[in-house]
């Protein structure tokens, strides 16, 4: 996790986006924009040798942002960068953004041609006719009310309830159902729905999930992670029904456009692999809570 910017450290805004944000002098500007979410392409992992990355300081007072910037407040160019203008030349007032550093306020302009465009998805769900056979069921039991000639305590009735009607045996519970159980059977006036997963080659099942009375439908997510774009739909394990799919861009992009320069990046940058984890973990957390909204369904529906 980055420390909390210091009201001292120089003020970034990115045009056209219109992000910004506070940095400590001397972080690369396209750290800067990564760490603001400013997509800017870099395919070399920071090497200053794709010449993607550029950009152009926007000099000025720019009141109603509160920042003056100048040319003065961005690092001079160091041996890579001048060894890229040499060799391959660069357009006047660019700079390559893995090579410059934050020396003061700026107001940066990202050319239209270096910004990386918004992915299509275009990973859409068919529905086929297969043979389903999925690892979870549903099973709704009616319990026995507690009997005092009959010292068993509400799990061992769930047990047995699940074992007659299911005959589902060798049974285990995920931990944080055991102190549930009891206000669950209440709450249902003694019915229970109960999510069960048992892998084909297992003679073990397990209870993931318990409602109280009658509960007939769970989902699942399939999620396809991408080097460019990440795709998600949520199905129903029930009936094998797609009710919702979303898609967006892969957002370790900005960390590298193709797999070897993001695994460049993180070989030069010791915490490159938390901030690829975090930014892809991110991404699928907010697939789920659209496609949930797509489908009306609850992120405690989702089983698998």
């Amino acid at each position: 996790m980055n420390p909390p910017p210091n009201i001292t450290d120089p003020l970034v805004l990115f045009m056209p986006s219109g992000k910004r944000g506070r940095f400590p002098v001397g972080t690369p500007v396209l750290d800067a924009a990564r760490q603001l979410g400013v997509y800017v392409e870099s395919v070399c992992g920071g090497r200053a040798t794709c010449g993607r990355c550029q950009i152009e300081v926007q000099e000025g007072n720019f009141a109603k942002h509160k920042i003056i910037s100048s040319n003065d407040h961005i690092s001079p160019k160091g041996a890579k960068e001048e060894r890229y203008e040499r060799v391959r030349g660069l357009p006047e007032r660019r700079r390559l953004s893995c090579s410059a550093q934050i020396l003061g306020d700026l107001v940066i302009d990202v050319p239209q041609d270096t910004v990386i465009n918004a992915q299509t998805i275009r990973k859409d769900a068919d529905t086929r006719v297969i043979a389903r056979d999925t690892a979870i069921r549903m099973c709704y039991v009616e319990i026995e009310e507690p009997d005092m000639h009959k010292p068993l305590g509400d799990l061992d009735r769930l047990k047995i309830a699940l074992m007659k009607d299911w005959g589902l045996k060798n049974l285990e519970f995920d931990f944080y159902l055991l102190p549930q159980v009891q206000g669950i059977l209440r709450k249902g006036n003694w019915t229970a729905t109960a999510a069960i997963h048992k892998d084909a080659d297992s003679d073990i099942a397990r209870v993931i999930a318990l409602w109280p009375g009658l509960k007939n439908e769970a989902y699942g997510l399939a999620c396809d992670i991408g080097s460019t774009t990440i795709a998600m739909h949520l199905v129903s394990l029930l009936s094998g029904r797609v009710a919702a799919s979303s898609g967006t861009s892969n957002p370790q992009i900005r960390f590298g456009e193709d797999l070897m320069s993001r695994v460049s990046y993180v070989m030069m940058n010791p915490d490159g692999r938390e901030g690829m984890t975090v930014a892809v973990r991110e991404a699928i957390s907010s697939l789920v809570d659209k496609v949930c909204a797509e489908g009306n369904v609850q992120r405690n529906d989702i089983l698998d």
